[in-house]
């Protein structure tokens, strides 16, 4: 039967209201009218910014909304309407960051620019709305020349006054960054003193983090310090304070030294570092630091996730009304559209996050052992130490040397094509405490030389660490090469020789409107699996049974059955009473289909391959946007399976047989896991398990057979 036609938006609907969607599921159907009966045309993602029509909800509680040029209808069962504060933030004391958006500058050491010009240009061309950059002008009290060999680095007042001068010809605002140890108070003064005298320097922003390397004058060196700069710089010169805002650093920043002389706040709410989604690292931030009684400002992760980045957009503009925002930083950022989104002060309506226009495309992976990966020592003997990481390949580690090194070790791939690539590292938990791992890039385009970038692995815990975007040349001597040793100038820490990755960045022109994460059910048939460079799924399949079976329109083939569907409730009144994130598949008898074959659902990368406590093996695909560029990303988990096809890093195709069905090495009766998350959780954490938490179930996965049923090739 037919869906009626379509229902307008009603003329009586009066005037829109900005506000953040807030779904009770990771993202709700939008209509074309107002039931269910009507035709689905799109997907409302939690935490969305939308324009709702408060005075077109219906006697069943259906309301009209628009977002990104789609308007359509969605119950209000499913959905409340937050109103978003971005356009009437409460008053606060005006700072130098209203209204604009920043990226910080670490070291040109670390970027592929060879020069000030070259580097304000490629910023402007990726993102034309970030009218900041905070700069890095000192360490202790040492210009931070002293630590960059490149041309761009500052090593006096005077190489201050050329940014800004660069800077302000071409339109943007020259802001500074340093970080104060607190060991030599008067030197550290001066020589930041000296920078914000340049003129055309608008702020400064200090880094107080309780890690080596910064504060170290603890307590009592505060005061003494910031009397002598406010004395040197004047009290109307804007000084800003940035810091890890998780509440257990809270007392040992000392705040309450800090408050008389600063003017704001910039948390660095870096979600995936903390292993967190972003809405819970704004709200511990905002927990701990929103009473400080000073204007706040937040540092976002650059290299996140797009999705990410668009939640914490969203949240921190509308939600908390934070007036301005920054990203850490410039060399790491791969995907610009959340970077490039402006802060809306005026009474227009908000905008939502643009669609991206910068996708990965070829992902590689090279692990400590495997294809691609050599090491040697300089002694003869063999110096390195292994174990098992987390995320199940070998890691090589040993003691750092100050001088002379004793092992090296070299990452390399066959580079598919010239072009843009993130190049990562994983940080292990263990047996990486050195703040100083000195990788050396290889192959880059307009330079002979090599790029080393600094990786503080102390501060890293199971986590991939950028390196930075930079411009390979297929062909070139050593392209594709990243090489690592002990020397480090540390004595008695570890350094870890763990994965290296490589994704190509393409980029591309968003279509007028763009998708932005709504997914449309383009028409059956030949739907490509690349689109404007960038692989895309052209749907989804079970990941059992017959090549004829999955194609079929029954999503579980005859035969099988889900023991355990998606949002029940089981093992009630026991101690593994939970909510199950997807589907437990089975065949035939109990037994009866150990060891039958299991295959990817859509096309993706695997990003986890291996073993996990109580799961036995998993494995996890981060599934390709679906149907174009700025489609849905979702993440498939197959657990209790064995004999594995796949490792971290391979690419996969829709039907590729990836493992067999198992049994968890005896724990349970063998079936497939199956669940699908539109979030990253699963990428942060491989075993999440949300228990009896129904809303932590809803907000991370969805019911893959209403899904599949929904998105068939």
């Amino acid at each position: 039967m037919s869906s009626p036609a379509a229902v307008p938006r009603p003329a009586n609907a009066g005037s829109g209201v900005n506000a953040i969607a807030v779904t009770n599921s990771a993202f709700i159907n939008i209509r074309n009218g107002p039931g269910t009966q009507y035709r689905d045309i799109g997907d409302l993602r939690d935490n969305s910014l939308v324009v709702y029509y408060p005075r077109s909800r219906t006697p069943d509680n259906w309301f009209w909304m628009e977002q990104r040029g789609l308007g359509g209808w969605v119950s209000g069962g499913v959905v409340t309407f937050e109103p978003a504060v971005g356009t009437t933030a409460p008053s606060s004391t005006p700072t130098p960051y209203d209204g604009k958006v920043a990226v910080w500058y670490w070291k040109g050491e670390n970027i592929p620019e060879r020069s000030i010009e070259e580097f304000v240009a490629n910023l402007k061309r990726r993102a034309p709305n970030v009218t900041q950059v905070w700069v890095k002008t000192s360490d202790g009290v040492s210009w931070q020349g002293n630590f960059d060999n490149s041309p761009l680095a500052i090593k006096s007042a005077a190489e201050v006054q050329r940014w800004v001068n660069i800077l302000q010809q071409n339109g943007l605002e020259f802001h500074a960054w340093c970080v104060p140890q607190g060991l030599n108070v008067e030197a550290e003064a001066s020589v930041i003193a000296a920078t914000c005298r340049v003129p055309g320097v608008r702020s400064m922003i200090l880094d107080v983090e309780p890690y080596a390397g910064f504060w170290q004058g603890g307590r009592e060196a505060v005061r003494p310090f910031m009397l002598r700069l406010r004395q040197a710089v004047g009290g109307r010169f804007h000084i800003a304070m940035s810091m890890d805002p998780r509440p257990h650093h809270y007392a040992s920043i000392f705040p309450e030294e800090w408050f008389p002389f600063v003017n704001s706040l910039h948390p660095q709410c870096y979600w995936q570092t903390f292993r967190e989604a972003p809405e819970e690292t704004l709200a511990e931030m905002f927990e701990a630091w929103g009473r400080f009684g000073r204007p706040i400002i937040p540092a976002f992760q650059g290299d996140a996730a797009l999705v990410d980045q668009t939640t914490a957009h969203t949240l921190a503009t509308q939600r908390y009304g934070f007036k301005g925002l920054s990203w850490w930083r410039y060399g790491v950022i791969a995907q610009w559209a959340g970077v490039n989104t402006p802060i809306n002060l005026t009474t227009s309506p908000a905008q939502p996050v643009p669609a991206p226009t910068d996708n990965f495309a070829d992902e590689m992976l090279v692990t400590p052992g495997g294809r691609g990966f050599r090491s040697g020592s300089y002694t003869g003997r063999n110096e390195f130490q292994q174990f098992d990481g987390t995320w199940n390949w070998k890691v090589f580690y040993k003691k750092t040397e100050v001088a002379t090194s004793l092992v090296w070790a070299e990452w390399r791939v066959d580079l598919p094509e010239s072009g843009r690539y993130e190049i990562a590292v994983f940080v292990p938990a263990r047996h990486a405490t050195t703040r100083k791992a000195r990788y050396k890039i290889h192959g880059i385009r307009g330079t002979t030389t090599e790029v080393v970038v600094e990786v503080d692995q102390s501060r890293n815990r199971n986590v991939w660490v950028p390196l930075g975007i930079f411009d390979l040349v297929k062909g070139a001597p050593n392209a594709g090469r990243v090489f690592l040793n002990d020397v480090t100038g540390e004595p008695d820490q570890s350094i870890a020789f763990d994965a290296v990755r490589f994704r190509r960045i393409v980029s591309i022109t968003p279509a007028p409107g763009g998708s932005g994460g709504t997914t449309t059910n383009p028409p059956r048939g030949s739907r490509p699996s690349v689109v404007n460079g960038v692989p895309v799924a052209d749907g989804y399949d079970s990941p059992i049974g017959t090549t004829t079976q999955r194609a079929a329109s029954q999503v579980w083939p005859p035969g099988w059955l889900d023991a355990s569907p998606f949002g029940r409730l089981y093992f009630v009144g026991t101690p593994s009473e939970a909510y199950h994130t997807g589907a437990d598949l089975n065949f035939g008898r109990p037994y009866e289909d150990k060891g039958m074959p299991v295959f990817a659902p859509a096309n993706g990368v695997v990003t986890f391959a291996g073993v996990l406590r109580i799961w036995g093996n998993v494995i996890v695909i981060r599934h390709d946007p679906l149907y174009d560029p700025g489609g849905v990303v979702l993440y498939t988990r197959l657990g209790h399976v064995q004999n594995l096809r796949v490792q971290p890093g391979d690419r996969v195709k829709r039907g590729d047989q990836i493992c067999e069905i198992g049994d968890a090495f005896g724990r349970f009766i063998p079936h497939l896991h199956f669940d699908l998350s539109p979030t990253t959780i699963l990428e942060r954490q491989p075993s999440h398990w949300p228990g009896t938490d129904q809303a932590d179930l809803l907000k991370n996965y969805i019911d893959p057979l209403t899904f599949i049923r929904r998105n068939r090739p």
